[in-house]
């Protein structure tokens, strides 16, 4: 896919332009410079005849300070890759030396580059964008995102350097109109597609602040995909990065460090904001220890909000290599103070070293397999009626039997099951028994599992 990269110095506009081909809010937008550090890296259809294209947008460029320092780095290497590259500059300033310094190194690159001069806001600043020609550029596009003027202009000009998709000449295939389309294929083939389509796994790495969670996704990926730093905060936007692996493509999502809401600086308040929203749409996630430094209390917050969103997990503690803790003694704190995520594996790893992290992929790949897993109805059913059997359902308070008629797994991520009962009411302690049941009969390792009390003739849908 042809990649199109957006450089500049910061806050000239470049992550507003990328939301605007996004047509969505993706990277976060602020009047802080600075604001994106990280490589943000999105596919992206500019028109259905045309094939897709990968958007690049990048930190701003600028020197001041070892963290920016590396921004500047990070995007300059992007450059290098691109097959398109869009340098966008602010049109109510004049370009400076550092400006000249930085287009100069983009045109020594020998592809093609694109000026694009944005709050072009009216006629008055169009006047300015004079003052520009002096970078060399062959070619210079004014526009205004705030005022979506000269945008238009600018996205057909990048569709010329996009390839159009490949023409497919397709059978017509008449169906009977009355015959269900479900009932055109077997449970087997179905059940055979689903598992085709489910071999991509979403994994969000969260934690709190300077854990090693951007060191943990370069190792992961292979190579320095995140911006890694002692300053804290250094992650602001999520950064994801797929690679493939025994099958399946893991896409990985490095979130921003999580302070305790007294903490919260400025903009850092979208970082939380999106690590929910990563979490959400995440299938696994990795909660991101520091072993040298331990556990606190923000840790177990952060736990917390994996359970929310009943995300298969694995709990990981990173900086193995920098502590002389006892393995045992560190595992026992880990199931003492996260007793809700009982369920998901620990292990600890060395983001620096590369210790464990094959072992890592690995136990990804393993908890997913359990967060997608079905239950046969009959299997599910008769292990239901043997957990009533050692265990009678507790009457209601009028003193009432409590029945379950039958179980059916209607959902995974997570498993999912509606029990379908007389009285559609089951008491928190005796569902616990039921789910710890269910575990010593079936291997969900990895994943919370869910169950639904719903009255007998009512539809079984997810709370």
């Amino acid at each position: 896919m042809l990649k199109v990269a957006i450089l500049g110095k910061p806050n000239v506009g470049k992550s507003s332009f990328f939301n605007r081909i996004l047509r969505e809010r993706d990277a976060i937008v602020s009047d802080k410079a600075g604001t994106t550090r990280d490589i943000k890296k999105r596919v992206v259809s500019l028109d259905d005849e045309l094939e897709d294209i990968v958007l690049l947008d990048t930190g701003g460029l600028e020197e001041r300070g070892e963290l920016f320092e590396k921004v500047k780095q990070k995007a300059l290497d992007v450059a290098k890759e691109a097959d398109v590259i869009l340098y966008m500059v602010d049109g109510r300033t004049i370009p400076d030396e550092e400006e000249i310094k930085y287009f100069r190194t983009l045109q020594k690159l020998k592809k093609p580059l694109i000026l694009v001069v944005n709050k072009v806001d009216n006629d008055k600043l169009m006047e300015g964008v004079y003052n520009f020609y002096e970078l060399g550029a062959d070619e210079i596009y004014p526009i205004s995102i705030a005022h979506n003027r000269g945008v238009g202009k600018l996205i057909e000009r990048i569709k010329e350097f996009v390839p159009k998709k490949p023409r497919v000449i397709q059978e017509a295939t008449q169906i009977e109109e009355d015959i269900p389309l479900e009932d055109l294929f077997s449970e087997e083939e179905n059940q055979t597609e689903d598992l085709e389509n489910l071999k991509e796994i979403k994994v969000a790495i969260v934690g709190r602040v300077n854990v090693g969670k951007s060191s943990l996704l370069n190792a992961l990926v292979g190579e320095e995909r995140a911006i890694v730093s002692d300053v804290d905060g250094t992650t602001i936007d999520p950064i994801d990065e797929t690679i493939y692996y025994n099958g399946y493509h893991i896409t990985f999502v490095d979130t921003a460090g999580i302070r305790r809401r007294s903490k919260i600086k400025d903009i850092e308040k979208y970082a939380l904001m999106r690590t929910e929203k990563v979490l959400q749409d995440a299938d696994v996630a990795i909660l991101v220890l520091d072993a040298k430094n331990g556990i606190v209390e923000l840790d177990e917050k952060i736990g917390g909000l994996i359970q929310k969103h009943k995300n298969a997990c694995i709990i990981v503690g990173n900086k193995w290599d920098e502590t002389s803790m006892d393995y045992k003694k560190f595992e026992q704190e880990v199931r003492d103070r996260f007793k809700y995520l009982y369920y998901a594996p620990f292990m600890v790893v060395s983001a620096k070293t590369k210790r464990n992290i094959d072992k890592l992929k690995d136990k990804i790949i393993y908890v997913y397999g359990n967060y997608i897993k079905r239950i046969p109805t009959s299997k599910l059913n008769e292990w239901i009626k043997e957990a009533t059997q050692r265990h009678h359902l507790p009457t209601d308070i009028k003193g009432r039997e409590i029945k379950i008629y039958y179980a059916t797994q209607f959902g995974i991520k997570p498993p999912t099951i509606a029990l379908v009962m007389n009285k559609p009411k089951l008491h928190f302690s005796y569902e616990r028994y039921l789910i710890n049941f269910l575990r010593q009969k079936e291997d969900f390792t990895g994943t919370p599992i869910v169950l639904i009390p719903r009255e007998k003739g009512k539809k079984n849908e997810k709370d």
